[in-house]
């Protein structure tokens, strides 16, 4: 749990002082898309790796 706390502090560390603020609200949505994407490559290979890799 405490590896989940750091990330979240590096997460929030690094938009503080960040300048201009559509940069950071396109980083934070690219981060969170890149999240999700990860996301669905994990969860397509644990598929086809439970269902013998059929096509």
């Amino acid at each position: 749990m405490g590896t989940l706390v750091h990330f979240k502090n590096l997460y929030t560390r690094a938009f503080e002082d960040c300048k201009p603020e559509i940069a950071v609200v396109l980083l934070k949505v690219y981060s969170v898309f890149a999240a999700f994407m990860l996301f669905m490559a994990v969860y397509a290979l644990m598929d086809r790796a439970l269902n013998g890799f059929e096509f």
